[in-house]
């Protein structure tokens, strides 16, 4: 084939096919992790992120490119997990914003597209980092905007991005030492280059993209209707979503507020409101007893692009419905943080915690996620707790979607650092930067711990690894290994600088450790350690057996 004008559907096209060149790579890309722990999570990602794009055209049939572009764009931003689905969101952000006021794109205009989604993609990452997807999106876009010819094609424009990005993908390896050392490309590179694989199969006619496959991916929960029979009261209302593309007909599309919007609805008695704009598209999701209220609303201002209405009585098979979220009373502070285990999300509430994403490593939350924590929310700051060094991009790219600007991200990259930052919140500062410096203060001041097994035999960092050691990391570097976890943790916390400065050690214990094991560790710590008082939290965690924090 021989494409030359790139609209609509065949955006729309290309798009499908790489979602579908990704997802059937996910584990292949989870595994490429430098270190040899289970919670490699970057195809999942990524796969989830530009899924999330799809979901919005998958049935969106238009040949305007412009449409497509802004409805994929809108997806992907909302949906994007992780610091590779950030930086991915961000570059197909890039592209779109170029293609978003056209009806048809030639190929020199997408490629001017890429050029814009690399600015765009290294623009979201504040310390962009050569040998990372970055590089793999900026060398393949430049080649391919530098070899084409007033005769190529669509087709040659993406062999020339993948011929690039496949050795671009290998020199990873030369660019970072730890990629080296581990004998593995990135994996946000492997991302990309299956993703633009998929994008020239289906443009080709290689291959035919399932379009719904995204949908199917999702998971299926059944609704019984029988529980929700001639007798039964509605309790709980209507769960009530909505897309509205404004009409200059109907309202000043520059000057429509949607938090003006939002206090309307929930003057109508609505509850656990969003109500998002995003050009001339407005997102609404509602709790109510009268979804009509809201529908009539919204056609005040413009007309539906969808709809779902869901009675929230009733129950999945899967999980239970979702019961109407209140919005907290006002306060001065609202408090939203990560955290996956009963144990840990109870001593983050117990701190001060108001809202409590669940996720941690191969479990990261979608930036839409954040937004429904934030809307829960009635403060005059609302301050965000990420606890995940792969989270961090995530809730910073929500901050920047949110309709206000009283959002706060404290940058913890671990739950230790979340854990001592929530210690000193103090709810009665009336100082919102003396607030936030104290807590970013706690957060530098602690030392980070990690200790689970390891899956596969490795040397990190010249340290020499086998599988089914206990290995030992501290702040992001692996220092420790030992067929004993006791030796492992005590060699891990032996390689703190300062160890002699601090007095507090405090250790998370995870799911997998039984009573026996979590006393014989406290005690041998202790017993090394005399100098220092020993705290033992239950934290629940999954994949790391501890988490330690050293102040």
């Amino acid at each position: 084939m021989e494409t030359r004008v790139l609209d609509g559907n065949t955006f729309r096209r290309m798009l499908c096919g790489g979602a579908n060149g990704i997802r059937t790579h996910i584990e292949e890309i989870n595994e490429l992790n430098v270190f040899p722990v289970p919670d490699g999570d970057t195809g999942t990602n990524m796969s989830k992120t530009i899924d999330s794009g799809v979901l919005k055209i998958s049935e969106y049939d238009s040949a305007v490119l412009g449409n497509v572009a802004n409805e994929f764009a809108k997806g992907s931003l909302f949906g994007a997990r992780g610091n590779s689905g950030v930086i991915l969101s961000q570059f197909f952000a890039g592209i779109c914003e170029e293609l978003s006021d056209k009806s048809t794109a030639t190929v020199s205009e997408l490629s001017d597209a890429y050029m814009n989604g690399v600015k765009r993609s290294y623009s979201a990452v504040s310390n962009p980092v050569e040998g990372t997807i970055l590089t793999v999106f900026r060398e393949s876009a430049e080649y391919a905007h530098d070899k084409l010819t007033d005769q190529s094609t669509l087709e040659d424009f993406l062999k020339l991005n993948i011929e690039q990005a496949e050795r671009s993908l290998e020199k990873t390896k030369e660019i970072l030492p730890v990629l080296t050392e581990a004998d593995v490309v990135d994996s946000g590179g492997a991302g990309y280059l299956c993703i633009a694989k998929g994008m020239y199969a289906s443009l080709s006619g290689e291959q035919m993209p399932t379009f719904l496959a995204v949908q199917s991916a999702q998971p299926s929960n059944e609704i019984n209707y029988d529980l929700f029979t001639s007798d039964t009261v509605l309790e709980y209302g209507y769960c009530t979503e909505c897309l509205v593309r404004l009409q200059h007909a109907k309202t000043d599309i520059s000057a429509f507020d949607a938090q003006d919007f939002a206090k309307e609805l929930e003057e109508m008695g609505c509850n656990s409101v969003v109500s998002i704009k995003d050009g001339d598209v407005l997102k609404v999701h509602a709790h109510t007893m009268t979804p009509a209220d809201i529908l009539t609303l919204c056609q005040r201002f413009g007309e539906f692009l969808n709809i779902k209405i869901e009675n929230m009585c009733l129950q999945h098979s899967e999980k239970e419905s979702e019961a109407p979220k209140k919005r907290t009373i006002h306060k001065r502070y609202g408090v939203v943080t990560v955290a996956t285990g009963e144990g840990m999300k109870a001593l983050l509430l117990a701190l001060g915690a108001d809202v409590i994403i669940d996720g941690g490593q191969t479990g990261n939350p979608a930036a839409e996620q954040f937004l429904e924590a934030f809307e829960q929310l009635d403060a005059d700051h609302i301050l965000v707790f990420p606890n995940n060094g792969n989270i961090l991009l995530t809730a910073l790219q929500a901050a920047e979607l949110w309709r206000d600007e009283n959002v706060t991200v404290i940058p913890t990259k671990t739950i230790p650092e979340g854990y001592a930052a929530l210690s000193v919140f103090n709810s009665a500062v009336d100082d919102i930067d003396a607030q936030i410096n104290d807590l970013i203060s706690a957060k530098d001041a602690v030392v980070s711990g990690e200790l689970t097994v390891a899956i596969r035999d490795s040397i990190i960092g010249g340290v020499e690894v086998r599988e089914g050691e206990y290995i030992g990391i501290l702040d992001g570097e692996l220092v420790a290994s030992d067929s004993s976890p006791i030796d492992a943790m005590c060699a891990m916390i032996d390689k703190t600088d300062d160890l002699d400065d601090r007095e507090l050690i405090t250790l998370f214990v995870g799911e997998g450790v039984d009573d026996e094991a979590r006393v014989e560790m406290a005690d041998s710590i202790e017993d090394r350690y005399p100098d220092h008082a020993v705290e033992v939290r239950i934290g629940g965690q999954k994949i790391y057996d501890y988490l330690i924090a050293i102040e």
